[in-house]
């Protein structure tokens, strides 16, 4: 089958390649006629600009491919984008982005995304704020590689650059109502229209629900599912002749039973159950039954408001934009995995592990401001120029909490006789000190103490610890992005960006338990902590590049960037005093040789790049003190690159064809092993996570016109390659280990009936039409994985009225 779709991907890449040169043959048939593909616009630059001189390699997905999808959340969107893949997190908050292989995986709430994500034209802090709903939107660009000479913060891998829909002055409406199988519905509505001769608004909302594609064996529930409603307010004034402002302000509240591990490989944790596979160490791809007796959930509520100012003056244009935003986001997290956790009076130990409890909660609050203003050429000249300014503040507050079985490792020495220097004897040595006043006790105190308080620390004792964090991110920065014109046909390029950044933290960790004692995955009191820090960082990027109009022929482009991402520190739950050091900053550099071309009928765009990264930050697995945690470290040098093409194209007025494919080599250069951490050094070479070799899509779109209604077919198929899902060691057999996520591909369709020029609506959709189940997502302990929504073949139909 692999080798059956690896064909697949050259005919792809020949049928670019074909298309591509016939484009060329085309443009010399064509005439001056307007309203094509050549005019579709972006403003990857910061402004409006057809997407065909843009001479960055960015992606662009339309309103009309969007809706095509029928998915509301960037989930389903990255299929349509080969060069970007999608990790999914226990919640919203630990989800990322990656491009061309590269973006940023952690728990901490003290570092940044390599990816960054803009929403109308403002940086959020976390890229998880974007994963709870998207909707109504105009467009979505994807810039490969790095960005800062243009985009208010900087990112080292590149930039999701989200634009929804502006308000009209048209008075008009819509309502649409998706449903799917298994309880899953979508309900999106819009009014907008003009308010006075100068002022226009829209007004939209969206609900939508699912009951989950899981089912508890436990409880006889099924989850996985959401539960989510939003609104947006959009206010567009005509100021004066030469200037307009924009008031957008939006909520979204969310309440998923998401996102459930599942046991993909045998946990031997409770292998009575009828949830445990029977497929032994090989994975499962068909698992769907859990038995938790706790429940997964995300909490997550934005608020958001934003005023944008553009004014005209003779020679330049001024741009403002003012953002508040604030996040909500609460998890509860089953960490045992089974229902029979916390139940057994058995001794926990390091090697000594019988069905034990571990839950956790863990609430955080974002707030968020940030201003940018840029200065942009307007006259046609020499010199094309953009000169901006951005400050952006974000704090964050959170509290984690942890329930867990008591852990009395060593309570035994080599004699098989109780061990004064366990756990639990340790626990209540320096209770006995700390809060009974009693100074250097004796193990013959310890031992009278225990017997008389009748003190055990078996799976059914439950301790407890909470941390509580507190995060806040300073940053400014000045760039300039220009274009010389040396003659109507060549043009350099270059860009400069001073960025200025601040971190600091405070960590506070207690124990809860009336003992202090150990837990699973819950340190002692006598490790509580009390950490606090800052780092700030400097940092100058700059952009150089070519571009050259070949005559009716498209144009090419080099380009050599800079990227950049800022230190940060590993603050999570379980911080101890390896993760006071900061992490440093995360430098790339990368080049890229690019090609475009745009007619009437054809838009087609290729680039090969190379990007290397030094100071990669990553995770890193670490068992310092018998608690497996996950450490954020500068883990070295990675190097990604590779080809990207991607066409559309408008074969006949009624059949539109799209193709995409992305070959994405992106390994680690030189591995730093991290401290506690000595035998990782085969890391070198090796893949880097979730970042697939090859991933390639094919679309088409048609239109058969009949005498009272339009039928509109559309079809897609999406292949994604095998990959790992963490750091693995160079030349082992990865098909074997649990990291490895397998190839697999999408096979969508659906069938539109249109009446009365697309008023009304009614359209039959499939997804996963070949019912091919896969993960997306390793999450650990060598069996969990998650499921995603179309891992399994479902059919829907949607509802739409225009008014």
């Amino acid at each position: 089958m692999r080798a059956y779709r690896k064909q697949i991907a050259v005919a792809v890449a020949s049928a670019l390649a074909v298309m591509a040169t016939q484009s060329v043959a085309l443009a010399q048939e064509e005439s001056e006629e307007k309203g094509g593909f050549e005019t579709i616009e972006v403003t990857a630059q910061k402004r409006v600009e057809r997407v065909s001189d843009v001479p960055v390699a960015v992606s662009v997905l339309r309103s009309e491919q969007i809706d095509s999808t029928f998915s509301s959340n960037f989930e389903g969107l990255q299929n349509l984008v080969p060069s970007v893949s999608f990790r999914k997190g226990t919640t919203t908050r630990n989800s990322a982005i990656t491009v061309r292989g590269i973006g940023t995986i952690s728990f901490s709430v003290a570092a940044e995304p390599s990816v960054s994500t803009v929403v109308d034209g403002v940086v959020l802090g976390r890229s998880g704020q974007a994963f709870t709903d998207l909707y109504d939107l105009e467009r979505i660009e994807v810039l490969r590689g790095p960005q800062g000479t243009l985009f208010g913060k900087n990112a080292s891998a590149g930039v999701v650059n989200i634009t929804t829909k502006r308000p009209t002055g048209a008075t008009e409406g819509m309502v649409e109502a998706t449903i799917f199988q298994d309880n899953e519905y979508k309900l999106k509505g819009k009014i907008q229209g003009e308010i006075t001769d100068t002022a226009a608004g829209s007004l939209v909302f969206t609900k939508s629900a699912f009951d989950g594609n899981l089912f508890n064996v436990y409880n006889n529930e099924t989850v996985n599912g959401y539960d989510k409603e939003g609104v947006r307010g959009m206010l567009d004034v005509d100021v004066t002749d030469d200037t307009k402002m924009l008031f957008i302000f939006e909520n979204v509240r969310s309440d998923d039973d998401c996102c459930a591990d599942i046991e993909g490989r045998l946990s031997n944790r409770n292998n009575d159950s009828e949830a445990a596979p029977t497929n032994g160490a090989n994975l499962d791809l068909d698992q769907r039954l859990i038995d938790h007796d706790f429940e997964s959930r995300t909490v997550d509520e934005t608020t958001a408001f934003s005023v944008q100012l553009d004014t005209d003056f003779d020679t330049f244009a001024l741009t403002s934009i003012t953002a508040y935003r604030t996040w909500d986001n609460t998890e509860w997290r089953e960490g045992d995995f089974t229902s029979i956790a916390g139940d057994s009076d058995e001794i926990v130990t390091f090697n000594n592990n019988p069905p034990f409890q571990l839950h956790d909660i863990g609430p955080q609050s974002w707030k968020q401001f940030s201003q940018e203003i840029r200065l942009a050429s307007t006259t046609q000249g020499k010199f094309d120029w953009q000169v901006g300014a951005y400050l952006w503040d974000m704090s964050s507050e959170r509290n984690f909490t942890r329930d867990a079985s008591c852990q009395n490792n060593n309570y035994l020495d080599g004699d098989g006789n109780p061990n004064p220097n366990s756990h639990l004897n340790n626990a209540i040595r320096y209770h006995l000190t700390n809060s009974e006043g009693i100074a250097n006790p004796t193990d013959q105190q310890v031992a009278d103490y225990i017997a008389a308080e009748g003190i055990t620390c078996n799976a059914n004792d439950i301790v407890s610890a909470t941390a509580y964090m507190e995060t806040e991110f300073n940053n400014w920065a000045v760039f300039g992005d220009a274009k010389y014109h040396v003659s109507d046909d060549f043009r350099l390029l270059m860009g400069i960006r001073y960025t200025d950044d601040e971190v600091s933290y405070k960590h506070n960790r207690v124990s809860n338990d009336p003992y202090g004692r150990k837990g699973v995955g819950v340190r002692e009191a006598a490790l509580n902590t009390d950490f606090s820090g800052s780092v700030s960082e400097t940092n100058v990027s700059v952009k150089l590049g070519a571009q050259y109009d070949f005559e009716d022929a498209g144009m090419t482009y080099f380009t050599y960037s800079q990227g950049y991402k800022g230190p940060g520190f590993n603050v999570f739950y379980n911080m101890s005093l390896n993760d006071t050091r900061p992490i440093g900053e995360e430098t790339s550099d990368a080049y890229e040789l690019g090609y475009k071309y745009a007619s009437r009928d054809i838009l087609f765009n290729a680039a090969i790049f190379r990007t290397e990264i030094d100071g990669f930050q990553a995770n890193n697995f670490d068992n310092t003190g018998g608690v497996t945690i996950t450490r954020l470290t500068n883990a070295g040098s990675v190097i990604t690159e590779g080809f990207e093409a991607d066409i559309l194209w408008q074969a006949t007025d009624n059949l539109t064809i799209n193709a995409g494919l992305a070959s994405v080599t992106a390994e680690i250069d030189k591995f730093e092993c991290p401290l506690n951490e000595p035998d990782c050094g085969g890391r070198s070479g090796a893949d880097v996570p979730f970042s697939p070799d090859l991933k390639y899509s094919v679309g088409m779109d048609y239109t058969q016109e009949l005498e009272n209604m339009n039928v509109i077919y559309n079809a897609s198929y999406v292949y994604t390659d095998d990959q790992v899902a963490n750091f693995l060691d160079a030349g082992v057999d990865r098909e074997s280990s649990p990291l490895y996520l397998p190839d697999y591909g999408l096979l969508n369709a659906s069938v539109g009936f249109s009446f009365r020029d697309d008023q009304y609506r009614v359209t039959l959709i499939g997804k996963n039409l070949t019912d091919e189940s896969f993960f997306t997502t390793y999450s650990g302990d060598g069996f969990r994985y998650q499921v995603p929504r179309d891992a399994d073949r479902y059919f829907g139909v949607q509802f739409r009225a225009n008014f």
